[in-house]
């Protein structure tokens, strides 16, 4: 998720919530950007700011189709061979 989307999404979260998702980005990626907004949250809501609005369940940037490419032996790249001197059964030409 693009980081300049993260204050919108999380702004339905209250403290707790929000506090939840500080702690699971410091024991796994702790990606100084994403901690920073995550503690200025916080620090909003201490100060009396309120939740808004509804928790995004939507991610536009993440493509929903599950099927991806047809991928199929019409569809896919020429044979390569291997080089001369990788594949024993691929004797070197003479120069």
């Amino acid at each position: 998720m693009p980081l300049g989307t993260l204050p919108s999404r999380i702004s339905a979260l209250d403290a707790d919530g929000v506090q939840q998702l500080l702690e699971y980005e410091e024991a796994h990626g702790s990606r100084l950007p994403v901690v920073e907004v995550l503690r200025h949250r916080i620090e909003a809501l201490e100060q009396g700011a309120q939740p808004s609005g509804a928790v995004e369940q939507s991610m536009p940037e993440v493509s929903s189709t599950q099927g991806g490419s047809p991928v199929s032996p019409a569809t896919a790249g020429p044979v390569i061979n291997p080089p001369s001197h990788g594949d024993p059964t691929n004797p070197a030409q003479p120069r």
